[in-house]
């Protein structure tokens, strides 16, 4: 039997077909695993995402009923016209209005006031608000915080703004001075540089009138003794009135008191010839911010109502609150 020629260079058919049918099943193959790596990538991509923060609840969730924590002794010492009344009065006077509000795990007020024999009269104002945010990448106490501040902006208190820093200027090389012999411009001679040889300048004299005296300040020169501001005399600025700020009962912030706290003083007129002097203590604790406003008011020629009576009176009541929060 006569065998079949091979000729090189030629693929047999069946060789051909076998070939076409394994880059088929090879494409099919690296298409999948392109198609699979794909989409790994776009889950992993997914998964190593990193989550955003959630900023921390405030520490409180509820408030207490304001009416009832003021204790009834502390009441009649801020309201001394209780003393007069009839029991039913006084009872009444004691008790208290709460403020109207819609939700009181977020806000509670109460008021107390009793007139005097002398036709003055005492108010006391507690006002509780318990500050939730929204935001979730901002905290209950930072919304806080920016309600305490603005409270005490109105109060006139200055936020400390931290200082900025000072660029440091570059350093510089030596400076080489002229040679011994020669001038500042560079001519030689003896001039009047003395040893070195170089160039002095002599400041013209300032002449001043005898008898006067001068100080430098920031806002300039001034004839001593003088003040150049109200701040020298010791008296409150214009447009603050406060308790002046030699009496060191001014508007001030307070140590020891909640997270952060402060004390305005504000006195002005009443009508007629009377005076009205309001003192209000504002603190924080975490997301709860507490005011305290309590009033005098005096009639005819009575004297104003005292500072510092209203300013300690107030702080013993605020910080009583605080421990009241603390429970």
């Amino acid at each position: 039997m006569q065998r079949k020629r091979y000729s090189p260079g030629r693929v047999p058919g069946t060789l051909l077909g076998l070939g076409a049918g394994l880059g088929v099943a090879l494409g099919a193959l690296t298409g999948c695993s392109a198609a699979g790596t794909a989409e790994d990538v776009t889950v992993d991509a997914k998964a190593g995402s990193a989550a955003v923060p959630v900023a921390p609840p405030g520490r409180y969730r509820t408030l207490f009923e304001p009416c009832g924590a003021v204790p009834q002794a502390a009441l009649r010492e801020l309201l001394p016209g209780t003393v007069a009344l009839s029991d039913v009065e006084r009872a009444k006077a004691l008790r208290g209005t709460a403020a109207v509000t819609y939700d009181t795990d977020r806000r509670v007020g109460c008021t107390w006031s009793a007139d005097t024999a002398d036709g003055g009269s005492h108010r006391l104002v507690l006002d509780v608000e318990r500050v939730v945010s929204y935001d979730p990448t901002v905290s209950d106490a930072t919304r806080a915080q920016e309600v305490y501040t603005r409270k005490q902006l109105a109060a006139g208190i200055a936020v400390p703004v931290p200082p900025t820093p000072t660029p440091t200027a570059p350093a510089t090389g030596p400076t080489t001075a002229p040679a011994s012999g020669t001038t500042a411009s560079g001519t030689a001679g003896t001039g009047t540089a003395g040893t070195s040889g170089a160039a002095t300048t002599t400041p013209p004299a300032t002449t001043t009138p005898p008898g006067t005296r001068t100080s430098t300040t920031e806002t300039g020169t001034t004839p001593t003794g003088v003040p150049s501001s109200s701040a020298d005399t010791g008296a409150p600025s214009a447009g603050t009135p406060s308790a002046p700020a030699t009496t060191g009962l001014e508007p001030r912030l307070l140590g020891g008191l909640g997270d952060i706290a402060f004390v305005g003083d504000t006195l002005g007129s009443a009508g007629g010839a009377g005076r009205q002097r309001v003192v209000s203590v504002v603190f924080r604790t975490s997301n709860v911010v507490v005011t305290v406003e309590y009033r005098q008011r005096t009639t005819g020629t009575a004297p104003a109502p005292d500072s510092k009576e209203l300013q300690d009176r107030a702080q013993n009541l605020a910080r009583l609150l605080a421990n009241r929060l603390e429970e």
